[in-house]
């Protein structure tokens, strides 16, 4: 196989294969030796191919455009009890939950990283919770608190300040 053509079909082979191809495996599949096969990845690259090299093989990057999101703020208070139907709103109005934020009178702004995108990760984290026995950052605050809350669209934004506001969550 012509060289051109051999790159042309290891851009294919490995534009279809999500795991690392070996370079033995591309040698297989192109009928030439392994060094060829660093040779051409090497050549590949060259030309601006984004052609990763890991312990198992061979990836080719391709880098996805990523839908924009938009995050909000949104302050809450509400009992320590109601924290599973608090987190249950947001996610299911199709919020991702990042963080949790209070602000202390003596410590300043505490926060702490949640990345809770739905019902299970909510009931996780609630398990984690419990099983170490500690007490969440809003009983600092009197239940008063801050989420920063992402999303693919400002509606679902607006759509999680809605059910947190019916629920009673939503604080002024």
């Amino acid at each position: 196989m012509e060289g051109a053509l051999r790159r042309e079909k290891i851009i294919e082979i490995l534009q279809r294969e999500t795991a690392p191809v070996s370079g033995a495996e591309l040698a297989r599949r192109t009928g030439v030796s392994r060094q060829v096969i660093v040779q051409d990845i090497a050549l590949l690259r060259a030309s601006y191919q984004n052609i990763i090299s890991t312990n198992r093989g061979y990836l080719l990057y391709v880098e996805t455009v990523r839908p924009k999101r938009y995050r909000r703020v949104v302050k809450v208070k509400h009992r320590k009890e109601d924290i599973v139907r608090e987190l249950d709103c947001i996610v299911d109005a199709g919020g991702k939950v990042l963080n949790v934020l209070v602000e202390h009178e003596i410590y300043g702004t505490l926060s702490g990283d949640l990345v809770i995108n739905s019902r299970a990760d909510v009931r996780k984290f609630m398990h984690r919770v419990e099983a170490c026995g500690t007490k969440p950052l809003t009983d600092l605050t009197e239940g008063i608190h801050f989420h920063t809350v992402e999303a693919e669209q400002e509606e679902t934004l607006d759509a999680v300040e809605r059910a947190l506001a019916e629920e009673g969550f939503l604080f002024a």
